[in-house]
């Protein structure tokens, strides 16, 4: 138990002391580039599943 504890200090003390946060700015900055970045890509997966499809029907019809 003793072990326990003496991890959950030093996570404390790391997480509290030796960790580098980021600042207000960047997370936003951050944030907004992956959100953008996923809109994008879920727009071309879109475009290739419908495309993909349209000529999967054309096949099909043959």
């Amino acid at each position: 138990m003793g072990k326990f504890i003496n991890y959950c200090k030093e996570s404390f003390v790391e997480l509290t002391e030796k960790t580098t946060w980021p600042t207000w700015e960047n997370l936003t900055k951050h944030s907004l580039l992956v959100l953008i970045t996923t809109v994008m890509l879920a727009a071309v997966l879109w475009v290739v599943d419908f495309a993909f499809q349209k000529l999967m029907m054309l096949i099909y019809t043959l």
